[in-house]
């Protein structure tokens, strides 16, 4: 019988137990795409990464991320905490790790900084592999359905609820006030319907709603719903962090910004995340989202298959 090893971490986070689980396999060699769909089941994270030698040996690895139900192109706590794995290891496939790695992904290759404390890696940094694309906009009463709310609680002061994605795609949507978005609450019958009517290349609809103050506008507090994919709700989003920060980034009047964003996740969850988004914006366009965030280890153990 084959085993294989795994490591869980909590990213986002520099305590044990909060922040968002993740289960890495850091060795993935021999494993079956149904197999690893299996694992990804068995463990019940939002997701787990498999991760196998790079096609293109100047490359770091080739990562594959699977949620309970399939696999996905790209996400950004799998990313910074594969990559907080990997570079705690003493080589990756016969390499010694240096403090950047590259990812091959289905959606592309992913740029990855290891960040330190003194000698100790603590957290990691991603680039988002895709440019923002956004649209369609999304009607704000099929938002407020699927988070049992009333659709004057969804606010379009800055934009109407819309997809958008640096890689993966997100209904991303604003509340009136953080007391709103604490009362959210899935409506899986609702989320079927949305579903239904803006269907998402690379996965089902998946609904990020935040909330932010005017004084405040670049510290934001957030929630990610995905019941269609077995994630009820999911305490820290990296992905959706990036699509978000880079459309409201593109969004300011100024044609070249810099700008660091602070979003608070998993905080109904019992779970809290921080994650940093950084967006560089020129001549107009955003041209860099990056995502990072502290880790922490918790379990390594193997698997019989």
């Amino acid at each position: 019988m084959k085993t294989v090893s795994y490591v869980t971490v909590d990213v986002f986070t520099a305590e044990r137990f909060t922040g968002n689980q993740l289960a890495v396999i850091p060795d993935a060699r021999g494993l079956s795409g149904e197999q690893m769909q299996a694992i990804a089941a068995e463990f019940g994270y939002s997701e787990v990464t498999f991760v196998l030698p790079p096609d293109d040996p100047a490359n770091t690895a080739r990562v594959r991320i699977f949620t309970p139900t399939a696999e996905i192109p790209f996400a950004g706590h799998p990313n910074v905490g594969t990559a907080f794995v990997l570079g705690r290891q003493g080589e990756i496939f016969g390499r010694r790790p240096g403090d950047k790695l590259r990812f091959e992904e289905r959606a592309g290759l992913v740029d990855v900084a290891l960040l330190r404390e003194g000698d100790k890696i603590t957290a990691a940094r991603i680039v988002a592999p895709r440019p923002l694309s956004v649209g369609p906009v999304i009607d704000p009463a099929t938002v407020a359905a699927c988070a049992s709310l009333q659709p004057e609680d969804v606010s379009e002061r800055t934009h109407p609820p819309v997809r958008v994605s640096v890689g993966l795609a997100f209904a991303v949507a604003e509340l009136s006030d953080i007391g709103i978005l604490s009362n959210a609450r899935h409506n899986v019958s609702a989320f079927h319907e949305a579903n239904a009517r803006y269907p998402f290349a690379d996965d089902s609809f998946s609904l990020f709603l935040y909330a932010r103050t005017p004084e405040r506008p670049w510290q934001i507090r957030a929630r990610m719903f995905a019941p269609l994919d077995n994630v009820i709700e999911d305490p820290a989003t990296g992905s959706a962090s990036a699509a978000l920060g880079a459309y409201l980034v593109s969004l300011l009047p100024q044609t070249d910004a810099e700008i660091e964003i602070a979003i608070e996740q998993g905080v109904e969850m019992g779970r809290r995340s921080i994650i940093t988004v950084r967006v560089s914006k020129k001549n107009g366009t955003v041209c860099e989202v990056s995502v990072s965030g502290n880790c922490v280890a918790v379990m390594r153990g193997s698997i019989e298959v």
